[in-house]
């Protein structure tokens, strides 16, 4: 009885030590990262891992309790860093924990989680036991085993990849001749603020010429390993030497292009990775110095702050380098005498928290062109980290969550992305391809058959064989309606393993218009057997472009709500942007509908004083009902904006139809007073067309005002009929489905 008593004693400990104070631990500012796990949720991850804010006075060192339900006494753990990953997986239970300065009594609150039956065990191992892995392994480190000369490839192996080997084979050969040698002086710009276009010019310029040099680099080191032949040796050698010979305080230096000084030291030191005991140990020593100069700029910028990612994790960028980091020093080991600083600063707090854009679930709050930007670089990184360090970042639940995602909002057959950034574009299929297949899941065998196509040939003739999805006991594909809480998406489809699908995408998102998003808060988008109907408008020209903050990435080029004559939703200010947000407030799935409902009056930063919208897809009339509802203090005229791919034709004063390529949708107005208007937009991406407009109602700034609309897919025009009941809701019935509003 006393030791039950105890127990209970401990656990309430925990939970009360704080209460009479602030708590340190969750900062106000929305930039700094956030204390997990809380709110008692199942975590994906086993063990899961631990951030909190910085306490305000600096320590040098933290003490982490974690105390499982009924258990006397905690785990403890101390650390010099506001983030913990444990080496070892929790049994199943509930927990709470808890973190203070080391040797002060100021505990932050407690907060709860629970590790489930569903939570997958994903174990890190200390940074000791890694670097005695990484060392212990002959070079190359960055290839499989699996990956040996094809001189000893088997009949199977030679049928299936024989074709890859030579068409890479032709492109070096091809590139040899074709890319010019590398020299600063070809590039004279100096970096200016704010950039200019022909300064983004010059730096797309040298990113895509160092990409090109740098993958012959790793292209010919990589067939010469397959193949033997001297030809590609020189190759390699003669493009390394290139690299290596680049001022790396010049244009290709990390203040000018940050992409392209960490390709270069990535490039250079995979090369001597690969060719081991080819090159000589002048040229080696050249390469080496190379990498160790330009990482050890990469390490000063990322480590500043005693690791300013650790308390600022939402910088695309510097999040990016941190895996560049994370695997130079993985190759590095044992060549560079700075790559042990490099290994401990970096891989354990990525393996932690790979990506700031989405909870534990996984997602991508900037877009899907950004995520599949991403997976084109994981899928390039992780495979030799994956090797090198035995840790299949493949496995861990984010990842995981990842490609569900891709799943959903690329599924197959899309024509354009979704949402932020580069959303005009084509989705790729050969990058979540290549994803999916290092994972050995039913639901990666589910997406890459569905893909189809191959992969990049260099990342395929790189990666371990068979493939890890050849091994997944059986396919499952998704469901056909999605939720992500952390970015605020969801997404609803006729039937996700139909290419006819419709498929409708609704938004309200936490992260607001930072970096990659833009103003659509509470925005949709729809396509129909993978033809977009309505968009989001304008292109993508460069980031932060005069067209990008005018047109491309404001409200009024979404399918979103604006007023007075397109004023929209705030998106100016840098910490503003995440607090100018929005929410999935409301979400349910039935076999007959879906539902979701966002809340985005925090994006209109007070000008609005609610913006509310409901969406129901009625899956047995393939039809869409959208209703906003907005209040503000003042008299406006709300904006219904909706944006398509080609012309918008106006059925009448309350009414419009969309046609293309044989798909359609007829958007109509249902009693709420809404007119149908034509508008202008800016000018589209060279070669294409886009139609624009709008439903308008007048708020009086007494009374809510409503839209009520109608998305009918295929332009069947189903009786529609609104009651209104005793009890002043609506019913409203749509073909043989209903709808009651409140």
């Amino acid at each position: 009885m006393k030791l039950f008593s105890l127990r209970l004693l401990c656990l309430a400990s925990l939970l009360s030590c704080a209460a009479a104070k602030a708590d340190w631990a969750a900062s106000s500012d929305p930039l700094v990262v956030k204390p997990r796990p809380s709110n008692g949720d199942l975590q994906p991850q086993n063990p899961p891992g631990f951030t909190w804010a910085r306490h305000p006075g600096g320590p040098a060192r933290y003490e982490v309790d974690i105390l499982a339900d009924g258990a006397a006494t905690p785990s403890k753990a101390t650390v010099e860093r506001n983030w913990y990953l444990p080496t070892r997986a929790l049994a199943a239970g509930s927990y709470a924990w808890r973190v203070r300065p080391a040797g002060s009594s100021n505990w932050s609150a407690a907060r709860r989680f629970t590790i489930g039956a569903t939570s997958t065990v994903f174990e890190v191992p200390d940074n000791a036991t890694l670097r005695n892995r990484i060392t212990q392994n002959p070079r190359p480190r960055s290839l499989p085993a699996s990956f040996v000369p094809m001189s000893q490839w088997n009949f199977a192996r030679m049928q299936q990849f024989e074709p890859y080997v030579s068409r890479m084979a032709n492109e070096v050969k091809a590139q040899a001749s074709a890319l010019p040698a590398l020299s600063d002086g070809r590039w004279q710009l100096a970096i200016a603020s704010p950039l200019t276009a022909n300064m983004v010019g010059q730096q797309t310029d040298v990113r895509n010429r160092i990409n090109a040099a740098s993958r012959q680099l790793e292209a010919a080191a990589m067939m010469y390993r397959l193949k033997g032949e001297a030809w590609l040796l020189d190759e390699a050698k003669q493009r390394g030497d290139q690299l290596a010979s680049l001022n790396p305080n010049g244009p290709t230096s990390y203040l000018n292009q940050d992409q392209a000084t960490r390709q270069i030291a990535l490039a250079l030191v995979k090369a001597v990775d690969m060719l081991a005991d080819s090159l000589d140990n002048q040229r080696k020593a050249r390469w080496l110095a190379a990498v160790t100069v330009r990482t050890n700029v990469i390490y000063a910028n990322l480590a500043g702050d005693n690791g300013r990612l650790d308390q600022f994790p939402f910088d695309s960028h510097a999040n990016t380098s941190l895996v560049f980091l994370a695997l130079i020093s993985t190759l590095g080991l044992g060549d560079i005498a700075d790559a042990q600083k490099w290994f401990d600063f970096s891989f354990r707090v990525y393996a932690n928290n790979p990506s700031p854009w989405s909870g534990p679930e996984g997602g991508y709050a900037n877009g899907t062109a950004y995520a599949e930007y991403t997976a084109g670089y994981l899928v390039a990184l992780w495979d030799p980290l994956v090797q090198a360090t035995g840790v299949n970042f493949y496995a861990k639940p984010w990842s995981r969550g990842f490609l569900d995602f891709a799943t959903q909002f690329t599924p197959p057959g899309a024509r354009t992305h979704l949402f932020g950034d580069g959303s005009d574009t084509r989705p790729d299929p050969r990058v979540f391809h290549a994803f999916a297949s290092r994972m050995s899941t039913p639901r990666a065998a589910w997406y890459v058959r569905q893909l189809g196509g191959a992969e990049d040939t260099l990342t395929l003739l790189e990666a371990p064989y068979p493939m890890p999805v050849a091994s997944a006991a059986y396919e499952s594909a998704p469901a056909s309606t999605a939720y992500y809480p952390s970015i605020g998406w969801t997404a609803m489809h006729s039937d996700i393993n139909s290419r006819a699908r419709t498929s409708f995408y609704f938004k309200s998102s936490p992260y607001g218009s930072f970096n990659h998003s833009h103003g659509d808060q509470n925005a949709f988008l729809l396509s129909v057997a993978g033809q977009p109907l309505l968009i989001s408008a304008g292109w993508y020209d460069w980031f932060a472009s005069p067209y990008w903050n005018s047109w491309y990435s404001q409200t009024k080029a979404q399918n979103a709500i604006t007023f007075d004559g397109g004023k929209g939703q705030v998106t100016s200010g840098y910490r503003e942007q995440l607090q100018r947000n929005g929410r999935i407030s409301g979400f349910s799935t039935q076999p007959g509908w879906d539902y979701a409902e966002g809340d985005a009056t925090p994006a209109y930063a007070g000008q609005l004083s609610s913006a509310k919208r409901q969406v129901w897809y009625l899956r047995g009339e393939n039809a869409i009902l959208v209703r906003d509802k907005l209040s503000a203090v003042r008299a406006h005229t709300f904006e219904f904006n909706v944006h398509a791919p080609g012309p918008i034709t106006p059925n009448g004063a309350a009414g419009a139809s969309i046609a293309i390529n044989g798909q359609s949708v007829c958007l109509r107005s249902l009693g709420s007073g809404a007119v149908y208007e034509a508008r202008s937009g800016y000018a589209p991406k060279p070669g294409t067309t886009e139609g624009h407009g709008a439903f308008t109602v007048k708020g009086d700034g007494k009374k809510p005002a409503e839209f009520l609309v109608l998305l009918d897919v295929g332009c069947k025009n189903p009786v529609v009929k609104i009651t209104n009941n005793a009890n002043a809701s609506r019913t409203v019935q749509v073909g043989a489905q209903t709808v009651v509003l409140y």
